[in-house]
């Protein structure tokens, strides 16, 4: 079979592989997202220590994510390993390639809605990963803010019109909170005020992936909580949205108090 050499895996990139062949020497696989290229898996690479029996560890039909460690592209060579993936490496490879064929079903919908021919298809998912890593990746920044942020992809308005609408129905972005307590106080006439304006100054602020909301719960305390798609993002977001507040009332002598909350959520 005669493959295009950039359809070939590079080293160290993590695959999807299904077992199609157990040898006394190791494994043949077929890599799933290379149109089934063939490659091996070496016993010595199956896990730590010596292995006696293959199938103790893999079976055929089996589907696993393995690491490239070799590759001969000129004669379509593909050496992995199982032992070499950790299991965080085997998370995010599995959920990269859920995303990955949760936007084909989308982009599947799309083209059905359009009635596009398959090199307009093609085409077009093309100019999309001109620009970005992955096709998920767009379908989540149409579904988080719309079809104004990708202008620079020069897509019929209706095609990207069409992938919001329907990337609307089939995903969720997941959300965090992370909340605090503000002890805000000023001696100033105006007092109540510059407090004001110095929690809107918070709620304000352009953070990107993160919205900031502060509540009243009684004098002088307010609640403040930051909602994002993940904690490490919440949690700067939050910092920067308590500077703001400190830096406000701390300019009129005011004094401010940040407690944060232990629970996330």
């Amino acid at each position: 079979m005669e493959v295009d050499l950039l359809e070939i895996p590079e080293v160290g990139e993590l695959v999807l592989a299904t077992i199609r062949q157990i040898t006394s020497h190791g494994v043949f696989i077929s890599l799933d997202e290379y149109e089934e290229l063939r490659g091996f898996l070496h016993r010595s690479e199956i896990t730590t220590g010596w292995v006696k029996n293959i199938e103790r560890f893999v079976r055929v039909g089996q589907k696993h994510v393995l690491k490239v460690i070799r590759v001969n592209k000129s004669r379509e060579e593909i050496d992995l390993s199982l032992r070499q993936v950790n299991g965080e490496e085997r998370r995010q490879k599995l959920i990269a390639v859920k995303k990955d064929e949760k936007s084909q079903v989308i982009l599947g919908i799309v083209k059905e809605k359009l009635s596009l021919t398959e090199e307009e298809d093609e085409k077009y998912k093309e100019a999309m990963l001109s620009k970005y890593d992955t096709l998920y990746e767009v379908a989540e920044l149409l579904v988080d803010r719309g079809t104004k942020n990708l202008g620079k992809l020069s897509l019929p308005e209706k095609y990207l019109s069409t992938f919001e609408e329907v990337a609307k129905e089939k995903i969720t972005i997941p959300t965090v909170k992370v909340k605090g307590i503000i002890d805000a106080n000023s001696d100033e006439p105006n007092g109540v005020e510059i407090i004001r304006n110095a929690l809107m100054s918070a709620e304000n602020l352009k953070l990107s992936k993160s919205k900031v909301e502060l509540e009243y719960i009684g004098s002088p305390k307010y609640m403040i909580t930051v909602t994002s798609d993940n904690y490490k993002t919440a949690e700067k977001s939050i910092q920067t949205a308590v500077d703001e507040i400190r830096k406000q009332i701390e300019r009129t002598k005011g004094k401010m108090t940040f407690t944060r909350k232990k629970s996330r959520g």
